[in-house]
């Protein structure tokens, strides 16, 4: 018998359950991981409260984590027990002590990375990756928005467009957060509580606006985001942190400069073994030259069997950077 957290149906973070279960043998080309360090991502919170509904209760929750190679299926060749791996694209059920991953959403852990690093890094990493790297290239010098800079996507995005030599505005909901998104590399930062975010960004782009926005708060920030573009600016609303943008008049975009707009994921940027590769590569590689620096507070890693306050200082937004779940 292993632990692992499940919910019975959706709802707030009472919902989760500490249970005992029985893992199946891995899938042919299914790989066995003992996780060592478990990630915790706002879109957890998506499927537990039924935005992103589940097809079947009871259901595990969580996609991504760290940890060892404990079995393998009969058809697996490029993992073996023993191997340090990560892996954010799993089923649900990573929430768990162990979980039965599909090969193909796998890849080693380079030594020089952490359990915890990794677990910290890897999906959200990857996404900034789609998004600077494939949705909209930034490039040197390039001044663009960026929603919620202080959170787990936003300090390696920070960083990463540090690396670039592009300069990011973060939007922040505090004079902390905005110190710590600068520490990590922001060019500027705008309060949402204190000052008008489309004022700013014309103000600091000298009435030029920028001509993306990254934003994953979603209903709270549209109006915002579209304003703080630029004519024929692409507008990547890749989260629903505030809740989802609904009842869009295409109009909107015609009259605020015919702008551009798409709602990306990570699914719809790897899905195959190439693609999943040169990103994490990328990704690693940064982390290596410390041009992405990775530490969770103590006080934001949890126990797994501790994931109903989990997801309650997650949802409080008292967090910053990335939170984990200790097995």
């Amino acid at each position: 018998m292993a632990k692992r957290i499940q919910f019975n149906q959706h709802g707030g973070p009472e919902v989760l359950q500490w249970v005992d279960f029985e893992l199946a043998d891995p899938a042919e080309h299914g790989v066995q991981v003992e996780n060592k360090a478990i990630g915790i991502n706002y879109i957890d919170t998506y499927v537990r409260s039924g935005l992103y509904p589940v097809t079947a209760f009871p259901s595990g929750l969580g996609t991504e984590a760290a940890g060892v190679v404990k079995r393998v299926g009969s058809g697996v060749t490029r993992f073996k027990p023993g191997d340090r791996v990560v892996y954010c694209q799993a089923a649900l059920g990573a929430y768990s002590e162990v979980h039965n991953v599909a090969e193909d959403r796998l890849v080693i852990l380079p030594e020089s990375i952490s359990f915890e690093q990794g677990a910290a890094s890897f999906l959200k990493g990857l996404t900034v990756q789609y998004l600077l790297r494939q949705t909209y290239k930034v490039k040197a010098d390039e001044i663009f928005l960026f929603h919620a800079a202080a959170g787990g996507v936003g300090l390696i995005a920070c960083q990463w467009a540090k690396a670039l030599g592009a300069h990011l505005i973060g939007t922040v909901g505090s004079a902390e957060k905005a110190q710590i998104a600068k520490n990590a590399g922001a060019w500027a930062t705008i309060n949402y509580r204190e000052e008008n975010i489309a004022q700013r960004v014309s103000e600091l782009t000298d009435g030029e606006k920028v001509a993306v926005v990254y934003d994953s708060v979603g209903k709270d920030t549209w109006e915002p985001s579209l304003d703080s573009l630029r004519r024929h600016g692409l507008m990547v609303s890749f989260g629903n942190a505030s809740g989802p943008v609904t009842g869009v008049d295409l109009g909107i975009l015609n009259k605020k400069g015919s702008l551009f707009v798409t709602r990306p994921s990570l699914f719809g940027y790897i899905t195959n073994r190439q693609e999943l590769d040169n990103a994490s590569n990328e990704l690693f590689s940064l982390i290596a030259s410390r041009a992405i620096q990775l530490k969770v507070p103590e006080e934001q890693k949890f126990a797994l069997s501790d994931a109903v306050r989990a997801h309650q200082v997650l949802e409080s937004r008292a967090t910053q950077g990335s939170s984990l779940l200790i097995p």
